[in-house]
């Protein structure tokens, strides 16, 4: 089953929520976690991760918190993602340092890898700016099969 993890389900809900409060006073992480009942501590260690990366800003201070780094148009999911799990991949096969007993004999290594490849473009392609977009009906990203 490909699935994130909780940390970059965090992630992803911490920057989404900053992008939203933009030209408001910095969010700290307590306050986000409360805001969305997750773990206080572990969100404070997502958002340093993030900041380590260059995607929010840590500001101190008695009025400290988070604020994005850059515009949320320039962030991508899998900006967030990669600074806080690593790359995406869907089998070890698919990066460099992936070679197994099959390696000679694998028929999908290929095929695994355009799939590999095809996640991380849509993920690439889906800023934080259409996630914070409050529309239903807004299309994250078009596929075509």
């Amino acid at each position: 089953m490909l699935k994130l993890s909780k940390k970059a389900d965090y992630a992803l809900i911490a920057v989404r929520h900053l992008a939203t409060h933009r030209g408001e006073p910095s969010q700290s992480a307590s306050d986000i976690a409360e805001a969305y009942g997750i773990s206080a501590p572990l969100l404070a260690k997502v958002l340093q991760r993030l900041a380590r990366h260059g995607l929010v800003t840590a500001r101190h201070g008695s009025s400290g918190g988070y604020v994005l780094a850059r515009h949320p148009k320039e962030i991508s999911a899998l900006d967030v993602i990669n600074a806080v799990d690593g790359p995406v991949v869907i089998t070890s096969c698919v990066t460099n340092h992936g070679n197994c007993d099959q390696s000679s004999t694998c028929t999908v290594r290929e095929p695994l890898r355009r799939v590999n490849e095809s996640i991380a473009q849509v993920l690439r392609s889906v800023t934080i700016s259409q996630m914070a977009e409050d529309s239903p009906d807004a299309e994250l990203v078009g596929l075509s099969i």
